[in-house]
């Protein structure tokens, strides 16, 4: 695992997104500098799945050059057994279970986050994958369920097995992405944990992910909606650490990204539908036009056509003006980290 952690700078890590992080988004993202390595969205893993052909495109195509991690969640041993040892015929760097998804749909059927309620479990899990897998073994992960007060726990069950990387998101489950990130317990299982330790949770601009990284000491940082807000982060983080300019993108700039994402999402779909696509682009826009332009975001979400959304954007987009660091404060995608920031200070 060390081979993929810069020695000047932590590593940098595209997170696992459902519906996001499939084949076109990591080339979009990898054509303005991407990350270090990549982890996809998760396969499914129960008694008769099979791998998904959708995600494993993401691996057995990518022509970005740079390694992939599978990312799997689901609860029974049996299956997840079978479903790594299957991966690890594709050209993978990694398999990585996933123990922090907090989406109700997820943890009520005791899979993602829902798992870190039943401790003993996961214990056999993680034996079961790590005599399984012949390679990396990673593992994500949140610090607890309904409190944070539940990390020591799980972070002794993780340091019973041979895992490569733990990466941890620093919510409890419950927490959702509400709430400041628990910087102080990254740091705990940095200083504990025999492997690198990956800091996860709102890192939206080289601010915030600087500030993390400073208070955890974390081996890398793994970034998600901040990713997709602005793709250029990975680039302006790895800049920062060695101490070049930081570019700042312009509306013009982002104007490019949406066509480019626009296009390279559409040429990625099964089935093309306008309508379906112009919507799916909707949920990628969410982030995106976050800080923008209150008008623009109010537009954008009403556009139906391939004409109107490019006209929209061509409206507000089309001109040098900066692009906002970050988003506003008040904003999910930010939640908290103004806190972090201000700790830092201190």
């Amino acid at each position: 695992m060390q081979s993929l952690i810069p020695e000047n700078r932590p590593a940098l890590i595209l997170a696992p997104m459902q519906d996001i992080t499939d084949l076109a988004f990591m080339g979009v993202v990898d054509s303005y500098g991407g990350p270090d390595y990549y982890v996809t969205e998760y396969f499914r893993v129960h008694r008769d799945s099979t791998l998904e052909k959708k995600i494993l495109r993401s691996i057995s195509e990518n022509q970005t050059g740079k390694p992939v991690f599978a990312q799997m969640i689901g609860e029974n041993i049996p299956a997840l057994v079978r479903s790594a040892t299957q991966l690890m015929h594709y050209p993978v760097a990694g398999v990585d279970l996933n123990l922090g998804c907090p989406a109700p749909t997820v943890y009520k059927k005791n899979a993602g986050g829902g798992l870190l309620r039943l401790l003993d479990h996961v214990d056999s899990i993680l034996g079961a994958l790590r005599d399984a897998i012949d390679g990396r073994f990673t593992v994500k992960t949140r610090v607890g369920f309904e409190t944070h007060e539940e990390f020591d726990a799980i972070l002794a069950i993780f340091k019973k097995h041979a895992i490569d990387a733990l990466t941890i998101h620093g919510r409890t489950v419950r927490e959702q992405y509400k709430t400041p990130v628990h910087a102080n317990l990254v740091k705990q299982a940095v200083e504990t944990m025999s492997c690198p330790v990956i800091a996860n949770g709102n890192v939206v601009n080289v601010a915030t992910g600087k500030a993390y990284h400073a208070q955890t000491g974390a081996a890398g940082l793994m970034v998600g909606r901040g990713a997709i807000r602005s793709p250029w982060l990975f680039q302006q983080l790895k800049d920062a650490y060695e101490r070049k300019p930081v570019v700042q993108p312009t509306r013009k700039d982002l104007h490019g990204y949406i066509t480019k994402l626009y296009f390279a999402v559409a040429e990625n779909a099964k089935d093309y539908v306008e309508q379906s696509h112009v919507n799916r682009m909707k949920k990628y826009m969410a982030y995106i036009a976050q800080g923008i332009d209150e008008e623009f975001e109010y537009q954008i979400r009403r556009v139906k056509t391939q004409v109107d959304f490019f006209a929209t954007c061509d409206h507000f987009m089309l001109d040098d003006r900066k692009l906002p660091d970050a988003p506003p404060v008040e904003s999910k995608l930010f939640s908290g980290f103004s806190k972090l920031l201000e700790d830092q200070k201190n």
